[in-house]
Protein backbone atom coordinates (compact mmCIF):
# COMPACT_ATOMS: atom_id res chain seq x y z
CA UNK A 1 0.00 0.00 0.00
CA UNK A 2 2.69 2.39 1.08
CA UNK A 3 4.93 2.03 -2.49
CA UNK A 4 1.05 2.70 -4.35
CA UNK A 5 1.16 5.94 -2.27
CA UNK A 6 4.49 6.89 -2.84
CA UNK A 7 3.97 6.12 -6.79
CA UNK A 8 0.84 8.48 -6.54
CA UNK A 9 2.90 11.19 -4.68
CA UNK A 10 5.50 11.18 -7.61
CA UNK A 11 2.87 11.62 -10.18
CA UNK A 12 1.45 14.11 -8.56
CA UNK A 13 4.18 16.57 -7.80
CA UNK A 14 5.35 15.78 -11.42
CA UNK A 15 1.92 17.14 -13.02
CA UNK A 16 1.77 20.10 -10.93
CA UNK A 17 5.10 20.49 -9.68
CA UNK A 18 3.40 21.81 -6.34
CA UNK A 19 5.40 21.43 -3.24
CA UNK A 20 2.69 22.39 -1.07
CA UNK A 21 0.28 19.62 -2.48
CA UNK A 22 3.17 16.99 -1.93
CA UNK A 23 3.74 17.72 1.04
CA UNK A 24 -0.20 17.10 2.32
CA UNK A 25 0.48 13.74 0.40
CA UNK A 26 3.67 13.01 3.11
CA UNK A 27 0.94 13.52 5.64
CA UNK A 28 -1.38 11.76 4.33
CA UNK A 29 1.24 8.61 3.86
CA UNK A 30 2.16 9.00 7.51
CA UNK A 31 -1.63 8.66 9.00
CA UNK A 32 -1.90 5.61 6.82
CA UNK A 33 1.49 4.26 8.47
CA UNK A 34 0.11 5.06 11.75
CA UNK A 35 -3.54 3.77 11.01
CA UNK A 36 -1.89 0.60 9.93
CA UNK A 37 0.46 0.00 13.35
CA UNK A 38 -2.77 0.64 14.76
CA UNK A 39 -4.45 -1.83 13.60
CA UNK A 40 -1.54 -4.24 13.31
CA UNK A 41 -1.83 -3.74 17.22
CA UNK A 42 -5.20 -4.86 17.52
CA UNK A 43 -4.55 -7.81 16.12
CA UNK A 44 -1.78 -8.90 17.99
CA UNK A 45 -4.28 -7.83 21.22
CA UNK A 46 -7.09 -10.18 19.50
CA UNK A 47 -4.48 -13.35 19.18
CA UNK A 48 -3.29 -12.53 22.34
CA UNK A 49 -6.79 -13.23 24.18
CA UNK A 50 -7.61 -16.06 22.04
CA UNK A 51 -6.52 -19.22 23.61
CA UNK A 52 -6.58 -22.26 21.52
CA UNK A 53 -7.22 -24.76 24.17
CA UNK A 54 -9.36 -22.77 26.21
CA UNK A 55 -13.33 -23.45 26.34
CA UNK A 56 -14.46 -19.89 25.98
CA UNK A 57 -18.47 -20.41 27.69
CA UNK A 58 -17.29 -22.55 30.48
CA UNK A 59 -13.52 -21.36 30.77
CA UNK A 60 -12.38 -25.09 30.97
CA UNK A 61 -9.64 -26.99 28.21
CA UNK A 62 -11.10 -27.85 25.46
CA UNK A 63 -11.49 -31.10 23.00
CA UNK A 64 -8.29 -30.36 21.63
CA UNK A 65 -6.36 -30.11 25.22
CA UNK A 66 -7.56 -33.35 25.86
CA UNK A 67 -6.01 -35.52 23.28
CA UNK A 68 -2.86 -33.01 23.80
CA UNK A 69 -2.76 -33.74 27.89
CA UNK A 70 -3.65 -37.28 26.83
CA UNK A 71 -0.49 -37.37 24.57
CA UNK A 72 1.60 -36.51 27.66
CA UNK A 73 0.30 -38.61 29.86
CA UNK A 74 -0.08 -42.05 28.07
CA UNK A 75 3.22 -43.03 27.55
CA UNK A 76 4.87 -46.01 30.01
CA UNK A 77 2.47 -48.25 31.63
CA UNK A 78 0.71 -45.20 33.10
CA UNK A 79 -3.07 -46.04 34.09
CA UNK A 80 -5.11 -43.33 32.14
CA UNK A 81 -8.78 -43.23 32.96
CA UNK A 82 -10.98 -40.68 30.94
CA UNK A 83 -15.38 -39.95 31.34
CA UNK A 84 -17.16 -38.52 29.08
CA UNK A 85 -20.25 -36.83 30.64
CA UNK A 86 -23.46 -35.47 28.62
CA UNK A 87 -25.88 -33.47 30.80
CA UNK A 88 -29.61 -35.71 30.01
CA UNK A 89 -31.60 -32.83 29.59
CA UNK A 90 -29.75 -29.79 28.55
CA UNK A 91 -31.26 -29.08 24.88
CA UNK A 92 -35.15 -28.97 26.73
CA UNK A 93 -33.53 -26.53 29.19
CA UNK A 94 -32.58 -24.24 26.14
CA UNK A 95 -36.05 -24.96 23.85
CA UNK A 96 -38.01 -23.76 27.46
CA UNK A 97 -35.85 -21.35 28.55
CA UNK A 98 -33.36 -20.15 25.61
CA UNK A 99 -29.54 -19.78 25.59
CA UNK A 100 -29.02 -17.34 27.67
CA UNK A 101 -30.30 -19.92 30.83
CA UNK A 102 -28.67 -22.90 28.73
CA UNK A 103 -24.84 -20.74 28.48
CA UNK A 104 -25.53 -20.05 32.14
CA UNK A 105 -26.51 -23.63 32.64
CA UNK A 106 -23.21 -25.05 30.75
CA UNK A 107 -21.14 -22.41 33.05
CA UNK A 108 -22.68 -24.01 36.51
CA UNK A 109 -22.24 -27.53 35.38
CA UNK A 110 -18.17 -27.00 34.24
CA UNK A 111 -18.28 -25.47 38.02
CA UNK A 112 -19.52 -28.94 39.90
CA UNK A 113 -17.36 -30.47 37.72
CA UNK A 114 -14.11 -28.31 38.34
CA UNK A 115 -15.10 -28.87 41.47
CA UNK A 116 -15.33 -32.41 42.05
CA UNK A 117 -12.19 -32.84 40.10
CA UNK A 118 -10.25 -30.60 42.43
CA UNK A 119 -6.35 -30.87 41.92
CA UNK A 120 -6.56 -35.11 41.15
CA UNK A 121 -8.20 -35.25 37.46
CA UNK A 122 -8.10 -32.57 34.66
CA UNK A 123 -12.12 -31.75 33.24
CA UNK A 124 -12.41 -30.13 29.82
CA UNK A 125 -15.87 -28.71 27.72
CA UNK A 126 -15.93 -30.96 24.80
CA UNK A 127 -18.79 -28.65 23.04
CA UNK A 128 -22.46 -28.55 23.62
CA UNK A 129 -23.55 -30.34 26.75
CA UNK A 130 -20.49 -33.19 26.86
CA UNK A 131 -17.37 -32.87 28.97
CA UNK A 132 -14.56 -35.06 29.85
CA UNK A 133 -12.59 -35.78 32.63
CA UNK A 134 -8.76 -37.07 32.46
CA UNK A 135 -6.68 -38.67 34.92
CA UNK A 136 -3.39 -41.14 34.97
CA UNK A 137 -2.01 -42.66 37.60
CA UNK A 138 -2.57 -45.36 40.42
CA UNK A 139 -6.29 -46.29 40.59
CA UNK A 140 -6.68 -43.86 38.11
CA UNK A 141 -10.07 -45.18 37.49
CA UNK A 142 -11.14 -45.81 40.84
CA UNK A 143 -10.84 -42.47 41.72
CA UNK A 144 -12.35 -40.91 38.19
CA UNK A 145 -15.66 -43.47 38.89
CA UNK A 146 -15.83 -42.00 42.65
CA UNK A 147 -15.59 -38.04 41.08
CA UNK A 148 -18.10 -38.97 38.58
CA UNK A 149 -20.70 -40.42 41.25
CA UNK A 150 -20.29 -37.14 43.26
CA UNK A 151 -21.05 -34.89 39.96
CA UNK A 152 -23.97 -36.86 39.08
CA UNK A 153 -25.13 -36.83 42.93
CA UNK A 154 -24.62 -32.72 42.82
CA UNK A 155 -26.27 -32.23 39.39
CA UNK A 156 -29.73 -33.80 40.40
CA UNK A 157 -30.36 -31.34 42.59
CA UNK A 158 -32.75 -28.35 40.88
CA UNK A 159 -30.28 -25.40 39.86
CA UNK A 160 -32.15 -22.05 39.89
CA UNK A 161 -30.95 -19.79 37.02
CA UNK A 162 -32.41 -16.19 36.67
CA UNK A 163 -35.29 -16.99 39.29
CA UNK A 164 -36.27 -20.16 37.29
CA UNK A 165 -35.77 -23.36 38.44
CA UNK A 166 -33.64 -25.89 36.44
CA UNK A 167 -32.86 -29.84 36.71
CA UNK A 168 -30.45 -31.34 34.63
CA UNK A 169 -28.63 -34.35 35.36
CA UNK A 170 -26.09 -36.44 34.04
CA UNK A 171 -25.63 -39.78 32.20
CA UNK A 172 -21.52 -40.65 32.79
CA UNK A 173 -19.33 -43.58 29.93
CA UNK A 174 -16.09 -44.42 31.54
CA UNK A 175 -12.78 -46.10 30.11
CA UNK A 176 -9.23 -46.63 30.92
CA UNK A 177 -6.40 -47.89 29.46
CA UNK A 178 -2.68 -48.66 29.80
CA UNK A 179 0.20 -47.16 27.38
CA UNK A 180 0.91 -51.09 26.67
CA UNK A 181 -2.85 -51.37 25.18
CA UNK A 182 -1.85 -48.79 22.22
CA UNK A 183 -4.83 -47.02 22.59
CA UNK A 184 -5.55 -43.41 20.90
CA UNK A 185 -6.91 -40.70 22.47
CA UNK A 186 -10.25 -40.92 19.98
CA UNK A 187 -10.89 -44.45 20.72
CA UNK A 188 -10.60 -44.31 24.48
CA UNK A 189 -12.86 -41.26 23.67
CA UNK A 190 -15.19 -43.42 21.67
CA UNK A 191 -15.44 -46.21 23.97
CA UNK A 192 -16.35 -43.37 26.67
CA UNK A 193 -19.35 -42.58 24.44
CA UNK A 194 -20.39 -46.05 24.14
CA UNK A 195 -20.37 -46.50 27.93
CA UNK A 196 -22.30 -43.30 27.90
CA UNK A 197 -25.13 -44.35 26.16
CA UNK A 198 -25.25 -47.35 27.60
CA UNK A 199 -26.17 -45.16 30.94
CA UNK A 200 -28.96 -43.55 29.05
CA UNK A 201 -30.51 -46.64 27.86
CA UNK A 202 -30.45 -47.94 31.33
CA UNK A 203 -32.51 -44.64 32.77
CA UNK A 204 -29.66 -42.11 33.17
CA UNK A 205 -27.74 -40.66 36.10
CA UNK A 206 -25.07 -43.00 36.58
CA UNK A 207 -22.25 -44.06 35.00
CA UNK A 208 -20.95 -47.44 33.34
CA UNK A 209 -17.77 -48.99 32.38
CA UNK A 210 -17.16 -49.50 28.74
CA UNK A 211 -17.48 -53.42 28.14
CA UNK A 212 -16.50 -55.66 25.03
CA UNK A 213 -19.92 -56.57 25.03
CA UNK A 214 -21.18 -52.98 24.92
CA UNK A 215 -19.71 -52.51 22.20
CA UNK A 216 -20.81 -55.71 20.61
CA UNK A 217 -24.04 -54.03 21.38
CA UNK A 218 -23.32 -51.05 19.96
CA UNK A 219 -22.77 -52.66 16.48
CA UNK A 220 -25.58 -54.60 16.59
CA UNK A 221 -28.08 -51.81 17.75
CA UNK A 222 -26.46 -50.17 14.78
CA UNK A 223 -26.59 -52.83 12.13
CA UNK A 224 -30.40 -53.21 13.64
CA UNK A 225 -31.10 -49.57 12.85
CA UNK A 226 -30.16 -49.57 9.33
CA UNK A 227 -32.15 -52.68 8.85
CA UNK A 228 -35.15 -50.54 10.74
CA UNK A 229 -34.52 -47.86 8.03
CA UNK A 230 -35.21 -50.42 5.50
CA UNK A 231 -37.78 -51.84 6.65
CA UNK A 232 -39.48 -48.90 6.91
CA UNK A 233 -39.00 -48.01 3.56
CA UNK A 234 -39.80 -51.41 1.68
CA UNK A 235 -43.28 -51.71 4.12
CA UNK A 236 -42.60 -54.87 6.02
CA UNK A 237 -43.79 -53.77 9.29
CA UNK A 238 -47.93 -54.31 9.75
CA UNK A 239 -50.22 -53.75 12.17
CA UNK A 240 -52.38 -56.22 14.20
CA UNK A 241 -55.30 -55.30 16.61
CA UNK A 242 -56.00 -56.28 20.31
CA UNK A 243 -59.46 -56.34 21.01
CA UNK A 244 -60.37 -54.45 24.64
CA UNK A 245 -64.07 -56.00 25.90
CA UNK A 246 -66.55 -54.51 28.15
CA UNK A 247 -65.70 -56.08 31.55
CA UNK A 248 -69.99 -57.02 32.19
CA UNK A 249 -70.95 -57.90 28.39
CA UNK A 250 -67.35 -59.36 27.21
CA UNK A 251 -68.35 -57.20 23.50
CA UNK A 252 -65.58 -55.29 22.02
CA UNK A 253 -65.70 -52.11 22.95
CA UNK A 254 -61.76 -50.70 21.66
CA UNK A 255 -59.26 -51.74 19.72
CA UNK A 256 -55.46 -51.41 20.50
CA UNK A 257 -52.75 -50.85 17.34
CA UNK A 258 -49.45 -53.09 17.85
CA UNK A 259 -46.86 -52.90 15.53
CA UNK A 260 -45.21 -56.28 13.95
CA UNK A 261 -42.13 -56.38 12.12
CA UNK A 262 -41.77 -59.77 9.88
CA UNK A 263 -38.16 -59.97 8.00
CA UNK A 264 -38.59 -60.68 4.53
CA UNK A 265 -36.67 -63.98 5.45
CA UNK A 266 -39.65 -65.01 7.39
CA UNK A 267 -37.98 -64.46 10.48
CA UNK A 268 -40.54 -61.85 13.47
CA UNK A 269 -38.52 -59.37 15.19
CA UNK A 270 -40.16 -58.43 18.99
CA UNK A 271 -41.12 -55.18 19.83
CA UNK A 272 -39.05 -55.08 22.73
CA UNK A 273 -36.44 -55.60 20.61
CA UNK A 274 -36.46 -52.94 18.11
CA UNK A 275 -38.67 -50.33 19.22
CA UNK A 276 -35.86 -49.55 21.95
CA UNK A 277 -33.49 -49.31 18.99
CA UNK A 278 -35.57 -47.16 17.19
CA UNK A 279 -36.23 -44.95 20.30
CA UNK A 280 -32.34 -44.10 20.24
CA UNK A 281 -31.83 -43.37 17.16
CA UNK A 282 -34.87 -41.68 16.48
CA UNK A 283 -36.41 -42.90 14.03
CA UNK A 284 -39.44 -43.86 16.31
CA UNK A 285 -40.74 -40.74 15.32
CA UNK A 286 -41.66 -41.73 11.62
CA UNK A 287 -42.12 -45.48 12.82
CA UNK A 288 -45.07 -43.94 15.07
CA UNK A 289 -46.61 -41.79 12.71
CA UNK A 290 -46.56 -44.48 10.12
CA UNK A 291 -48.24 -46.87 12.63
CA UNK A 292 -51.09 -43.85 13.60
CA UNK A 293 -52.00 -43.30 9.49
CA UNK A 294 -51.70 -47.25 9.21
CA UNK A 295 -54.51 -47.70 12.35
CA UNK A 296 -56.29 -44.59 11.52
CA UNK A 297 -57.55 -46.09 7.85
CA UNK A 298 -57.83 -49.71 9.12
CA UNK A 299 -60.09 -48.71 11.81
CA UNK A 300 -62.18 -46.12 9.95
CA UNK A 301 -64.89 -49.13 9.13
CA UNK A 302 -65.25 -50.56 12.85
CA UNK A 303 -68.32 -47.99 14.03
CA UNK A 304 -68.92 -47.36 17.59
CA UNK A 305 -65.35 -49.03 18.01
CA UNK A 306 -62.49 -46.92 19.81
CA UNK A 307 -59.28 -47.06 18.28
CA UNK A 308 -56.26 -47.25 20.77
CA UNK A 309 -52.44 -45.87 19.55
CA UNK A 310 -49.66 -46.39 21.51
CA UNK A 311 -47.02 -42.90 21.63
CA UNK A 312 -43.67 -42.46 22.19
CA UNK A 313 -41.77 -40.62 24.57
CA UNK A 314 -39.98 -39.00 21.29
CA UNK A 315 -43.05 -38.50 20.06
CA UNK A 316 -44.67 -36.93 23.13
CA UNK A 317 -41.34 -34.98 23.28
CA UNK A 318 -41.83 -33.56 19.56
CA UNK A 319 -43.29 -30.02 19.39
CA UNK A 320 -44.33 -30.92 15.80
CA UNK A 321 -46.35 -34.05 16.86
CA UNK A 322 -49.87 -32.11 17.52
CA UNK A 323 -49.70 -30.53 14.00
CA UNK A 324 -48.58 -34.06 12.21
CA UNK A 325 -51.53 -35.92 14.25
CA UNK A 326 -53.70 -33.28 13.19
CA UNK A 327 -53.09 -34.05 9.54
CA UNK A 328 -53.46 -37.67 9.70
CA UNK A 329 -57.00 -36.97 10.84
CA UNK A 330 -57.60 -34.88 8.19
CA UNK A 331 -55.99 -36.86 5.91
CA UNK A 332 -57.81 -40.27 6.88
CA UNK A 333 -60.88 -38.85 8.04
CA UNK A 334 -60.58 -40.86 11.30
CA UNK A 335 -63.13 -38.66 14.02
CA UNK A 336 -60.88 -37.37 16.75
CA UNK A 337 -63.29 -38.91 19.49
CA UNK A 338 -62.58 -42.04 18.58
CA UNK A 339 -59.13 -42.11 18.54
CA UNK A 340 -57.52 -43.01 21.86
CA UNK A 341 -53.53 -42.24 22.31
CA UNK A 342 -51.77 -44.29 25.03
CA UNK A 343 -48.86 -42.77 26.62
CA UNK A 344 -46.65 -44.46 29.42
CA UNK A 345 -45.57 -42.34 33.08
CA UNK A 346 -41.82 -42.46 31.49
CA UNK A 347 -43.06 -40.03 28.15
CA UNK A 348 -43.87 -37.09 30.92
CA UNK A 349 -41.69 -37.87 33.25
CA UNK A 350 -38.59 -36.81 30.87
CA UNK A 351 -40.12 -33.54 29.99
CA UNK A 352 -43.68 -33.09 31.64
CA UNK A 353 -43.78 -28.95 30.48
CA UNK A 354 -43.42 -30.41 26.90
CA UNK A 355 -46.01 -33.26 27.49
CA UNK A 356 -48.21 -31.09 28.97
CA UNK A 357 -48.56 -28.41 26.43
CA UNK A 358 -49.04 -30.94 23.27
CA UNK A 359 -51.62 -32.72 25.35
CA UNK A 360 -53.54 -29.59 25.99
CA UNK A 361 -53.23 -29.03 21.86
CA UNK A 362 -54.09 -33.20 21.16
CA UNK A 363 -57.42 -32.84 23.36
CA UNK A 364 -58.27 -29.70 21.48
CA UNK A 365 -58.82 -32.26 18.69
CA UNK A 366 -60.80 -33.80 20.53
CA UNK A 367 -58.60 -36.92 20.78
CA UNK A 368 -58.31 -39.05 24.14
CA UNK A 369 -55.41 -39.95 26.03
CA UNK A 370 -54.79 -42.89 28.41
CA UNK A 371 -51.77 -43.11 31.05
CA UNK A 372 -50.77 -47.12 29.79
CA UNK A 373 -48.62 -49.58 32.44
CA UNK A 374 -49.74 -47.90 35.47
CA UNK A 375 -48.85 -49.42 38.46
CA UNK A 376 -44.74 -49.67 37.42
CA UNK A 377 -43.77 -46.63 37.93
CA UNK A 378 -43.81 -42.96 38.35
CA UNK A 379 -47.28 -41.99 38.99
CA UNK A 380 -48.90 -40.25 41.95
CA UNK A 381 -52.48 -38.98 42.53
CA UNK A 382 -50.64 -35.14 41.94
CA UNK A 383 -49.64 -36.92 38.53
CA UNK A 384 -53.23 -37.78 37.94
CA UNK A 385 -54.69 -35.17 38.49
CA UNK A 386 -52.03 -32.87 36.80
CA UNK A 387 -51.99 -34.66 33.13
CA UNK A 388 -56.35 -35.66 33.32
CA UNK A 389 -55.97 -39.03 31.50
CA UNK A 390 -59.52 -40.48 30.28
CA UNK A 391 -58.65 -44.13 30.95
CA UNK A 392 -56.12 -45.52 33.39
CA UNK A 393 -54.36 -49.01 32.14
CA UNK A 394 -53.15 -51.29 34.86
CA UNK A 395 -50.23 -53.08 33.94
CA UNK A 396 -50.07 -56.52 33.66
CA UNK A 397 -47.22 -57.10 36.21
CA UNK A 398 -50.40 -56.10 38.89
CA UNK A 399 -52.88 -57.82 37.64
CA UNK A 400 -50.91 -60.85 38.00
CA UNK A 401 -49.29 -59.98 41.54
CA UNK A 402 -53.06 -59.51 42.73
CA UNK A 403 -53.49 -62.73 42.59
CA UNK A 404 -50.95 -64.00 45.11
CA UNK A 405 -50.22 -60.46 47.17
CA UNK A 406 -52.33 -58.62 49.45
CA UNK A 407 -50.32 -55.54 49.02
CA UNK A 408 -50.37 -55.83 45.01
CA UNK A 409 -54.31 -55.94 45.41
CA UNK A 410 -55.02 -53.13 47.50
CA UNK A 411 -52.88 -51.26 45.14
CA UNK A 412 -54.78 -52.43 42.47
CA UNK A 413 -57.92 -51.66 44.59
CA UNK A 414 -56.44 -48.16 45.50
CA UNK A 415 -55.63 -47.28 41.87
CA UNK A 416 -59.45 -47.71 40.42
CA UNK A 417 -60.76 -45.85 43.23
CA UNK A 418 -58.56 -42.99 42.33
CA UNK A 419 -59.57 -43.14 38.87
CA UNK A 420 -63.35 -43.33 39.94
CA UNK A 421 -62.86 -39.98 41.84
CA UNK A 422 -61.01 -38.59 39.49
CA UNK A 423 -63.70 -39.64 36.79
CA UNK A 424 -61.23 -41.81 34.72
CA UNK A 425 -62.24 -45.29 32.87
CA UNK A 426 -59.93 -48.19 33.98
CA UNK A 427 -58.80 -50.82 32.02
CA UNK A 428 -56.89 -54.17 32.86
CA UNK A 429 -54.16 -55.48 30.46
CA UNK A 430 -52.83 -59.21 30.19
CA UNK A 431 -55.66 -61.20 31.96
CA UNK A 432 -55.30 -64.39 31.17
CA UNK A 433 -57.14 -66.68 33.43
CA UNK A 434 -61.27 -66.12 34.40
CA UNK A 435 -59.51 -66.02 37.91
CA UNK A 436 -57.52 -62.60 36.91
CA UNK A 437 -60.88 -61.96 34.74
CA UNK A 438 -63.40 -62.12 38.06
CA UNK A 439 -60.43 -60.24 40.03
CA UNK A 440 -60.18 -56.96 37.87
CA UNK A 441 -63.82 -57.40 36.97
CA UNK A 442 -64.77 -57.37 41.20
CA UNK A 443 -62.35 -54.95 41.73
CA UNK A 444 -64.40 -52.18 39.58
CA UNK A 445 -62.49 -52.67 35.98
CA UNK A 446 -64.89 -51.19 33.06
CA UNK A 447 -62.71 -53.08 30.25
CA UNK A 448 -60.54 -55.76 30.03
CA UNK A 449 -57.79 -56.85 27.85
CA UNK A 450 -55.78 -60.20 27.30
CA UNK A 451 -55.53 -63.60 25.86
CA UNK A 452 -58.60 -65.15 27.42
CA UNK A 453 -60.57 -63.03 25.13
CA UNK A 454 -58.79 -62.10 21.86
CA UNK A 455 -55.25 -62.45 21.06
CA UNK A 456 -53.95 -59.29 18.29
CA UNK A 457 -54.83 -60.07 14.68
CA UNK A 458 -54.70 -58.54 11.39
CA UNK A 459 -57.09 -56.10 10.28
CA UNK A 460 -58.56 -58.30 8.08
CA UNK A 461 -59.92 -60.70 10.94
CA UNK A 462 -61.06 -58.02 13.68
CA UNK A 463 -65.16 -57.13 11.65
CA UNK A 464 -65.97 -60.97 12.02
CA UNK A 465 -65.62 -59.89 15.93
CA UNK A 466 -67.40 -56.60 16.10
CA UNK A 467 -71.00 -55.95 18.52
CA UNK A 468 -72.80 -55.42 15.02
CA UNK A 469 -71.55 -59.56 14.33
CA UNK A 470 -73.62 -61.86 15.18
CA UNK A 471 -70.84 -64.33 16.16
CA UNK A 472 -69.80 -61.73 18.67
CA UNK A 473 -73.28 -63.11 21.15
CA UNK A 474 -70.65 -65.56 22.56
CA UNK A 475 -69.67 -65.98 26.35
CA UNK A 476 -66.35 -65.85 27.84
CA UNK A 477 -64.92 -69.16 27.07
CA UNK A 478 -66.09 -69.11 23.67
CA UNK A 479 -64.40 -66.41 23.17
CA UNK A 480 -61.81 -67.42 24.58
CA UNK A 481 -57.98 -66.69 22.38
CA UNK A 482 -59.71 -65.85 19.21
CA UNK A 483 -57.32 -63.98 17.07
CA UNK A 484 -53.87 -64.41 15.63
CA UNK A 485 -50.74 -65.46 18.11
Amino acid sequence: MLALVLSAVAITHGLTGNMIFAVGVAALIGAICIGGFRLADRRIALQGCFKPDLDSLSDLPNRRALHRDFAASSSGSNEVAMALIDLDSFKQVNDHFGHFVGDELIRRCAEVIRDKCGSEANCYRLGGDEFAILMSGIASGTIVEGICRKIISTLEKPVTISSREVVVGASIGLAKSVGADGLTSSELLRRCDVAMYASKRAGKMRCTWFSEGLDRNREAMLEMDDELRKALTNEEFVVHYQPLVDAESREIVAIESLIRWERPDGQQVSPNVFIPVAEESGLINAMGLWVLRRACTDALDWEGIMLSVNISAAQLRNPEFPVQLGHILEETGFPAERLELEITETCLVLDPVVAERNLDVIRGFGVNVSLDDFGTGYASIGFLRQFRFEKLKLDRSLVVDAETDEGSRAMMLSSVTVARALKMGVAAEGVETEEQAHLVRSAGCDQIQGWLYYKAMPASEVSQYLPSNDETDLSAGSVQNRGAA
